[in-house]
């Protein structure tokens, strides 16, 4: 009989930590999910869950022992707001997390680690447009990463190149560009546009004005949660050692997006837009030529399919805390802040 796969995911009790344990263990995995916190949401998936801050190098080694593979999805990020307002705490902290958590996994033998990088790591300079061309897997270099959160991610894709060359720790890097989806954060300062927008339109009156950061223009692509995993687990399995592109080929502008969700949601939104607010860059969007050379695959589901979920999923969520609120409060609910 052969031996059941041993597998760590880290950041397992965050968005897409969760969803890809609950993968995991389908496909007949024994998971172990690690996190400085258990999922928020619902409860986890994993065969065994341990609270554990990454930051230090004793639980690194407690997380990685006696596993095979490592899906290394912990850290501490954001949103926009959040990314570009806390540099030092994003760098130190997942500075600490990642070079820990490898090394861990080198000391206890692990086969195969996989690291999350992100679309942050492509230089500035080319994504200073709305209607950019799309980012291959070489533009990473001359390097001109958005500044703390993606310099520290490509810091850590070069890690892994040495960790695999030097170490023989065998490793595989992928680029994540704007995932979204159910069970992921969509209040409280964290949270990326997908779920912000959706949030904003589920608190709107039937017709209403909700407020877009930036003129709205700036382009983006978004990947489904979905896709998201079954893409790693593909380039887990697969013998591709370097950087790959995660996400979408589909670039439309906020305004857009915001378009999308009103009509899901059958309200009419108008915009106020607040251009004192982090946009981040102008624009970005994946190009997926290598993802499907590599993988023989590429995201299928639909943003609309997946904003149409994902959307659901966040006015239920409010929905369910509104009667809460109110019987906290002994008065109605007073609408949250867009």
């Amino acid at each position: 009989m052969e031996k059941q796969t041993r597998v760590l995911v880290t950041g397992a009790g965050g968005f897409i930590g969760h969803h890809l344990t609950r993968y995991l263990v389908e496909r007949g995995y024994w998971v172990r999910g690690v996190d400085i916190k258990e999922p928020e949401y619902e409860p986890t998936s994993a065969n065994e869950f341990q609270v554990l801050d990454l930051r230090n190098m004793e639980s690194c080694l407690t997380a990685t022992s006696g596993i095979d593979q490592v899906y290394g999805l912990a850290a501490n990020m954001g949103g926009i707001g959040f990314i570009e307002t806390n540099k030092a705490v994003i760098v130190r902290d997942n500075t600490l997390i990642n070079l820990q958590t490898i090394e861990g996994a080198r000391i206890n033998g692990v086969k195969r680690y996989l690291y999350t990088s992100s679309a942050c790591i492509y230089p500035g300079y080319l994504q200073n447009e709305t209607d950019i061309a799309p980012l291959k897997e070489e533009h990473a270099y001359p390097a001109d990463a958005e500044d703390g959160y993606g310099w520290e991610k490509l810091y850590m894709e070069r890690v892994c190149r040495h960790y695999s060359e030097d170490f023989g720790l065998e490793t595989r890097v992928v680029r994540f560009h704007n995932i979204f989806g159910p069970l992921g954060t969509y209040d409280g300062g964290r949270e990326k546009s997908p779920a912000a927008i959706c949030r904003k339109v589920a608190l709107a009156e039937p017709v209403d004005t909700i407020e877009v950061w930036g003129d709205g223009e700036q382009t983006r692509s978004y990947c489904y949660i979905d896709d998201c995993v079954e893409g790693i687990y593909r380039l887990m399995q697969s013998e591709h050692s370097e950087p790959l592109n995660l996400g979408q080929d589909r670039m439309l502008s906020i305004n857009e997006l915001v378009d999308i969700v009103a009509g899901i949601a059958d309200k009419k939104i108008s915009k106020r837009y607040d251009l004192s607010k982090p946009q981040g860059v102008r624009g970005r969007n994946s190009d997926n030529t290598k993802l499907r050379e590599v993988l023989g695959w590429e995201p299928r589901i639909s943003l609309e399919d997946g904003l149409v979920k994902t959307y659901t999923w966040i006015e239920q969520q409010i929905q369910e805390r509104a009667p809460a609120a109110e019987n906290l409060a002994g008065v109605s609910a007073a609408p949250a802040a867009l």
